[in-house]
């Protein structure tokens, strides 16, 4: 039985039922890297060219966590099934970056990798499917066998992905009724409009949002300011898709095309949208200014994330953000 290892880092926070569940209906033993730590972002750091985004430093510094604990290393590369629905380059180069920089010639010992690509722009059908036939066959298993784990996979992934969209549809209406009754209690005993919780729309990417050292410390702060944060990346996702093609025709990228999908489909069932991001993030940097000149009618507040500070200087910036939206849910500035 082989022990996989699956850096908690990048695609692991869209995919890891997909891809977990799949090796362990193989036979095979699943860990994980650490959750994420500015030990483990310094590491990852060092590993890197100054250019690599701030997630993919992480990313290595999860590869070099597991470097005990496995026998093999999943790195897949990530390419997109349509032309307009890909994923970014660094996704499709990852075994080869991994490889490269974890190799005797540059300082390191070589880790044992795990791969396949998955994706062809060429061929829209099974292409995944067989991707992950050929994977099994890496790890011992037959043709029938992988294709039944992969099956098994891709049905824990979409119920998993079914049960986010319903309960953030849930979640937010609740959100918005009982501020229709705050509203109403305030309104029936002719008292002032009280300062609301906003409600907060925060977009970025799941590696963004999801990770500790990133995302999380982000959405804590907004949480503390009192507002209630709706992850885009959980509205449903095939809406989210197809709304995308309102908004732009030619973006390549789909986890772009959905998180602006879900702000186009939201913009106006929330107080605010905060949009956080890996410094220096390639799609993000076209795609945030998109977005801020686009979606004009909710205010919004871009973050950036970057190695040196980290989250240093963001909560100033939320609080104000979070006190901007609370003053004027009671009615803002009165002009005579």
């Amino acid at each position: 039985m082989k022990t996989i290892g699956i850096p908690r880092a990048l695609m692991f926070h869209r995919f890891e039922t997909l891809w977990s569940t799949f090796f362990e209906e193989l036979g095979c033993k699943v860990v994980y890297s650490e959750e994420t730590t500015r030990a483990i972002m310094e590491r990852g750091d060092q590993l890197s060219v100054d250019e690599c985004c701030l997630a993919s430093k992480i990313y290595l510094g999860h590869v070099a966590d597991l470097k005990e604990k496995c026998d093999l290393v999943f790195v897949p590369s990530l390419v997109g099934q349509k032309r307009r629905e890909g994923y970014c380059t660094k996704f499709q180069a990852l075994p080869d970056l991994v490889r490269n920089t974890f190799s005797t010639s540059m300082g390191n010992d070589p880790i044992p990798l795990l791969t396949c690509a998955i994706g062809n722009y060429e061929v829209e059908s099974h292409e995944e499917e067989e991707a992950f036939e050929d994977l099994g066959a890496k790890l011992g298993a037959s043709r029938k066998q992988a294709r039944k784990a992969y099956a098994s996979a891709k049905k824990a992934w979409n119920r998993e992905r079914e049960r986010k969209a319903k309960r953030f549809a849930k979640s937010l209406s609740s959100a918005k009724a009982a501020r229709t009754n705050e509203l109403n209690k305030a309104k029936e005993g002719n008292k002032p409009a009280p300062a609301l919780k906003p409600i907060i729309l925060l977009v970025g990417h799941p590696y963004v949002t999801h990770d500790p050292y990133i995302g999380e410390q982000a959405q804590q702060m907004l949480e503390d300011c009192g507002a209630q944060v709706f992850l885009a990346e959980d509205f449903n996702p095939e809406k989210s898709l197809k709304r995308s093609y309102d908004f732009s025709q030619t973006m390549p990228w789909l986890i772009n095309r959905e998180l602006c999908g879900a702000i186009a489909e939201l913009q106006d069932e929330v107080d605010g949208i905060v949009i956080l991001s890996a410094f220096p993030c390639g799609p993000d940097s076209m795609t945030n200014e998109a977005v801020a000149a686009r979606i004009t009618s909710t205010p919004t507040l871009i973050l950036t994330v970057d190695a040196q500070s980290g989250t240093a200087g963001l909560e100033t910036r939320i609080e104000s953000f979070v006190d901007i939206l609370q003053f004027q849910s009671q009615g803002g500035y009165v002009h005579a």
